[in-house]
């Protein structure tokens, strides 16, 4: 299947991220990943025993966005909360090692970033799988003066920048309330994006959403299966509901579709294969390649395709990982399907 656009065009988008300003309001995420080698089964019970190798640790949810943002050639500007932790000081300090400004990430006191502890084991020459993960979970506080000096951050940052991303895990940095007040800040045809795992239809008035075919179902409330009437019809359902005029739905190895403007998906196919290494933080390439797109004057087509291409890339790689705007390209340079 051939869908109209060209690798020039395609190529020369991604030359355009270079330097394009990206808000990237939302939760900050620690994702930390412990990988360990096979020991023995204890004596004790019947648990694998594993001897520790190395731990990493990595931005995640709104985190990964930006990181994401960054790698691609982007500027992002991170705004949210983060605990007054070592959690939320190692994000941070990431964020400086990798060049992003961390001016607008806001402590909280009492807050515990969220962490998100992934034990991988594996031979030392071989694939690590992932055996368990725990989270650390906190709840921000409703009301303080974090919150009020975060909202005016994401006003002062807001008229600058060329897209502007809302990034909801559901920790409670940002709320469908944060749409107005951020859509009043924002330059004239400067888009603004969602990505929200469990209130998406609460949203009204974002340019571009891109759920998971999973949050389109929850949305729905019902299983879409194989069937592309449900598909067709919840998509468009939403995209009616929130207002925006454009969804792009990401569903694994079956690609994206997109909804622009009509009732009909274009149904865009995976790149790459479907035997992926890991989908930890997929999204959220996804989220970064197609607003970086749309921020340089890219068609929702020609974004979701970028997009489509980083996707297809970082879920070859273990871990919370980016894609750089060379991975990008050379996907593209590479590609005989999906461009003319």
């Amino acid at each position: 299947m051939t869908l109209p656009a060209s690798k020039e065009r395609l190529l020369a988008l991604v030359s355009s991220f270079a330097g394009r300003r990206l808000l990237v309001a939302g939760d900050y995420v620690l994702d930390r990943f412990v990988f360990g080698h096979p020991k023995r089964i204890s004596r004790e019970a019947p648990v694998l025993i594993l001897k520790f190798w190395k731990e990493e640790s990595l931005p995640g949810a709104a985190g990964n966005t930006t990181a994401n943002v960054r790698a691609l050639g982007g500027v992002p500007v991170p705004v949210g909360p983060v605990g007054d932790d070592p959690a939320g000081q190692l994000l941070t300090k990431i964020f400086r090692e990798r060049g992003i400004a961390t001016d607008a990430l806001e402590p909280v006191p009492g807050y515990a970033t969220p962490t998100k502890t992934r034990v991988l084991a594996g031979g030392a020459h071989s694939i690590k799988q992932q055996v368990v993960r725990y989270d650390r979970e906190d709840e921000l506080p409703a009301d303080g003066a974090w919150r009020d000096r975060l909202g005016r951050k994401l006003r002062d940052i807001a008229g600058s920048v060329d897209a502007a991303v809302l990034s909801d895990y559901g920790y409670g940095a940002v709320t469908p309330e944060a749409v107005r007040p951020l859509r009043e800040r924002l330059r004239p045809g400067v888009p603004l994006l969602l990505d929200s795992r469990h209130s998406l239809g609460r949203y009204a008035g974002v340019d571009a959403a891109t759920p998971n075919e999973e949050e389109l179902e929850e949305s729905a409330g019902e299983r879409l299966g194989d069937s592309p009437e449900k598909l067709a019809e919840a998509g468009d359902r939403l995209r009616r509901r929130i207002g925006c005029a454009t969804l792009l739905v990401t569903r694994g190895s079956r690609g994206m579709a997109l909804f622009d403007g009509g009732r009909e998906p274009t149904l865009i196919p995976v790149h790459g294969t479907d035997q992926v290494a890991d989908v930890t933080g997929a999204g959220d390439t996804v989220l970064a390649a197609f607003s970086l797109a749309l921020a340089s004057g890219a068609t929702p087509l020609e974004a979701a395709l970028l997009a489509n291409f980083a996707g297809g890339v970082v879920v070859m790689k273990m871990g919370t990982a980016t894609v750089s705007a060379d991975e990008l390209e050379q996907a593209i340079a590479s590609d005989r399907t999906l461009t003319a």
